[in-house]
């Protein structure tokens, strides 16, 4: 599959939106959750997980999926391909790693300390609105240099391709010379 030259802007310009919107509310996330783990206030944990929950419930998987779902066409449509470059396939298991730790860590962290906190409970780990942001601002800010740096060159099957590619052009030259 190719993608035409306006699709493929198009689709850049929704993966890096919806990726910064990504880290973004990751970063949000954070804030709460530092919020939440430093005050003496039980009024000021119990916003700042409420808040941390509308995000997570709204917000959160549909930009992790939307970043997800584009990187893929993207990584498919164009030359770079999801397997071609150390770079690209690097980012697609991390955006997948933490789509699912999203879904499987995050958010029931959230949940669990929303759920104590409003029965009236302290705050049960600072780590449950902690780590999650934490990890994932950490995978994002990664995953952008690894987007702009492009480093580590090509995979073994990207080597492949380009030695294939390499050899079909000097025949192709080879062939029209004799002509």
């Amino acid at each position: 599959m190719k993608l035409s030259r306006p699709a493929r802007r198009v689709l850049l310009v929704v993966h890096v939106v919806a990726s910064a919107g990504w880290l973004g509310l990751t970063l949000g996330l954070l804030a709460l959750g530092a919020t939440a783990a430093t005050t003496a206030s039980p009024v000021t944990v119990e916003a700042s997980v409420r808040g941390m929950k509308l995000f997570a419930d709204w917000l959160l998987l549909p930009l992790a999926f939307l970043t997800l779902a584009s990187g893929l066409v993207l990584a498919l449509g164009t030359p770079w391909g999801l397997a071609r470059h150390r770079w690209v396939f690097t980012k697609f298991w991390l955006t997948l790693a933490t789509a699912t730790a999203t879904v499987f860590a995050l958010r029931p962290g959230v949940d669990a300390a929303v759920a104590a906190v409003a029965a009236g409970g302290p705050l049960p780990d600072a780590g449950e609105v902690l780590f999650g942001p934490v990890v994932s601002l950490s995978a994002y800010v990664f995953m952008t240099v690894i987007s702009v740096l492009k480093p580590w060159g090509p995979t073994r099957h990207g080597r492949r391709l380009r030695a294939r590619a390499g050899a079909a052009g000097r025949g192709q030259g080879a062939r029209t010379a004799g002509v």
